[in-house]
């Protein structure tokens, strides 16, 4: 645990062309909301910068100054954690995965077992592997022993079928387009704020106990 009283969570993502950044944020509102204190970060870039198109270039200058996550110390003294992946054919980005295979140490130990954890996830069709990638995350979380936290329908934006959106019990989500040129709404944007929120409060609960 943290040694203040306000909860302390991890926010830790990936985004390339800037749709998980926006919902980063919206998940590090609804934290702070919340009263607790959000430890906002990325993880490491794998994609040759030779690869990366204008738009990741763009998005890669916008976030320069967000700490990079080392998986060997960032996951101590944290109180819960929030993960944000685009998918990569159902399953979480290559960046992302390659953050939690270096955390063998703090799974030996025990770091994060009992804090809550929650997942955000981002894809570019209607039908592009939302749910399996938010669930994929959480069977490595599991193996950590984190206490696992959805968007329950009491979010009452799940019920939205006039347009286009993301978002599952599991976890929010957005729909980029097959271009990436949509960017979350306001019902995506809520449901992740709210995230941030249930996570925020279910950790300083289970630091009360």
């Amino acid at each position: 645990m943290s040694e203040t009283n306000e909860p302390k969570i991890l926010v830790l993502f990936y985004s390339i062309y800037g749709h998980i950044l926006q919902m980063a944020k919206s998940v590090r509102k609804g934290i702070k909301d919340a009263g607790g204190n959000a430890k906002f970060m990325m993880v490491e870039e794998l994609t040759p910068e030779k690869y990366l198109n204008e738009k990741a270039k763009e998005i890669k200058k916008k976030t320069k100054d967000i700490p990079i996550a080392d998986p060997r110390k960032d996951l101590k003294g944290i109180d819960g954690i929030i993960i944000g992946t685009p998918t990569r054919y159902g399953n979480m980005c290559a960046q992302m995965r390659n953050f939690w295979d270096q955390t063998g140490a703090d799974w030996a130990k025990g770091t994060l077992v009992g804090k809550p954890a929650g997942v955000f996830t981002g894809t570019g069709t209607q039908h592009g592997g939302q749910e399996t990638t938010i669930i994929t995350v959480m069977i490595t979380l599991l193996h950590h022993g984190l206490v696992l936290v959805g968007t329950p329908y009491t979010n009452t934006e799940l019920m939205e079928i006039k347009q286009v959106q993301g978002g599952t019990p599991y976890g929010p989500s957005t729909i980029a387009g097959p271009k990436g040129n949509k960017y979350p709404n306001e019902n995506e944007l809520k449901l992740a704020f709210n995230l941030g929120k249930r996570v925020t409060t279910i950790a300083q609960k289970l630091k009360q106990t």
